[in-house]
């Protein structure tokens, strides 16, 4: 199949970027390939969202009924103690962290909607159609992708109702898959995209939707928490975010560059919830929605070059998230905007995509991560420090000091042996409040084909119990929010069937032994309006 256009992600970059193609040459072909089942059942945001991107591709989207409608009307952040709490006068937070213009919304919402606006433009959306495969030419750019065969057995053999996979070519092809992107990763790594810079650097973040007793809601209010239950070695925080419809939005973020094996970042979030603080919005409630995903953190130092022969990088398949905005869906639209008119350029005036870069640097969006380049790696300092760093940073100085610090190190180098560090010991989950990870992956939805080839997949198969069972006390069993990975009579074992597809094993893995690839097309989970 050819196209002008070939963009793997329905993700907001990438239906930014068919939008934007088609606003300004309506007469290009362009397609997009989507892992999940529909158009957001893989999209996971807390979701506090910046208009400005919006305004630009759609000016009028609030008349043509675009899922944006509760205005942020209050905002609170407190500094968690294990039994107290410190409430923080808002008026003292840096003007990032300020959310008055921004509205509470469902990111899948949002992703839906924008999809149908991109088929009102003739863009051709393909749902449940993974691309598993670079494609290149003789000289070394890149043709196009190709998508996973279907209807394989976990030996390769083929099934009844084998499908082979198509191969989709383009004049140019468009690398929107989110963070940890599979193929945007092999790309990085082909063209060294990431020559000259700094390690890049993760989170884990968790997200429960709830729905709670009038009395416990206030539509519109944003609460962010740092401290408790995390220590302050260990980067973190929270969101609570009060929606529509009696519906909290509540979730935890914590660093991937955490150094305690026995750390179990599920488990952490579970415990949060059990602050007197933020257990009293909650209780009477009910949980209906789970959800974790990786987040990309490294800013600016860590972005790789987003342009190569035939293609371009975007989003967070490249790293353009404001870790201090806590925010990345208006730096992703903004990054496919840029994509569109960087690719009309190429294809119409014979321009090489190298212009992108010049173009994304004098975008907004390059203003926003410079200024922002300083706050993820001051938190290496500890908690106390990085919250002191980031309010002279980006209240006094506003993100222009004259110097930029590096991130050291990945997030699979932070960490240590078990003999080194202190076991953690979890509350059992009350069912409640807290929660196992098994009636959580329930939640999500989650459905992958029964004997497909495993999308997990190791380098060394026995590496595990011989080198991280041994070293680590095989974190894998922690890190992961859904249980996928046991160990079990010496035997590590991988439920493949049970995986949201949050990335979080491809990057903490501290031998680098687990390699995330895409399944049979519309597995994983199914949110709803995450």
């Amino acid at each position: 199949m050819e196209y002008d256009v070939v963009i793997v992600g329905a993700g907001p970059a990438g239906l930014s970027t068919a939008i934007k193609l088609k606003q300004l040459d309506p007469n290009l072909s362009v397609c997009i390939l989507e892992k999940g089942s529909e158009v957001g059942a893989h999209i996971l945001s807390g979701n506090v969202f910046e208009t400005r991107a919006l305004d630009e591709l759609i000016p009028k989207w609030k008349e043509e009924g675009a899922p944006v409608k509760t205005k942020v009307s209050k905002e609170r952040f407190l500094f968690l103690g294990k039994n107290k709490s410190l409430s923080w006068p808002t008026w003292l937070l840096p003007s990032v962290q300020k959310n008055h213009k921004n509205y509470i919304i469902s990111l899948a919402n949002l992703c839906r909607w924008l999809a149908e606006q991109a088929e009102k433009l003739g863009i051709e959306i393909f749902p449940g159609f993974p691309a598993s495969e670079v494609l290149y030419k003789e000289d070394g750019s890149i043709k196009g992708v190709a998508t996973l065969d279907m209807g394989l057995d976990k030996e390769g053999n083929k099934k009844e109702g084998y499908q082979e996979g198509m191969e989709l070519h383009a004049k140019v092809t468009v690398f929107a898959e989110g963070c940890r992107g599979h193929l945007g990763k092999q790309l990085i790594k082909k063209y060294n995209l990431d020559s000259g810079k700094n390690p890049q650097q993760y989170g884990i973040g968790f997200k429960e939707i709830w729905e709670v007793n009038d009395e416990q809601h206030e539509e519109g209010l944003v609460m962010h928490t740092a401290g408790w239950p995390l220590d302050n070695k260990t980067y973190g925080g929270s969101f609570v975010y009060h929606a529509e419809k009696k519906q909290i939005y509540i979730g935890y973020v914590i660093g991937l560059d955490y150094k305690n094996p026995y750390l179990s970042p599920f488990d952490e979030f579970q415990r949060f919830k059990t602050h007197k603080d933020i257990k009293k919005m909650l209780e009477g409630g009910k949980r209906i929605a789970f959800g974790a995903r990786a987040l990309i953190e490294g800013g600016i130092q860590s972005l790789p070059k987003m342009y190569m022969p035939g293609a371009l990088l975007i989003g967070c398949d490249a790293g353009t998230l404001n870790m201090p905005k806590i925010k990345g869906s208006h730096t992703a639209m903004k990054s496919g905007i840029i994509a569109a008119e960087t690719i009309v350029e190429n294809i119409k005036n014979k321009k090489d995509l190298s212009i992108y870069e010049d173009k994304f640097k004098s975008s907004w969006v390059y203003k926003e991560l410079y200024e922002a380049r300083n706050v993820k790696p001051s938190f290496s300092w500890g908690l106390v420090l990085g919250i002191i760093y980031t309010g002279l940073d980006q209240i006094v100085f506003r993100g222009k000091l004259p110097f930029t610090m590096k991130h050291k190190h990945t997030d699979h180098e932070a960490l240590r042996p078990a003999n080194e560090m202190e076991k953690i010991n979890y509350p059992k989950p009350d069912g409640k409040i807290t929660f196992d990870k098994t009636s959580s992956v329930y939640l999500t939805g989650t459905n992958h084909t029964e004997n497909q080839p495993v999308h997990l997949q190791l380098k060394d198969s026995n590496l595990p119990i011989n080198y991280t069972l041994k070293k680590y006390d095989e974190p894998a069993q922690r890190y992961c929010p859904v249980g996928v990975y046991e160990v079990q009579n010496e035997k590590f074992v991988i439920n493949s069937q049970n995986c949201i597809h949050c990335k979080t094993c491809d990057i903490k893995e501290p031998s680098q032994n687990i390699t995330w690839v895409v399944p049979e097309g519309g597995g994983g989970p199914k949110y709803g309006n995450m």
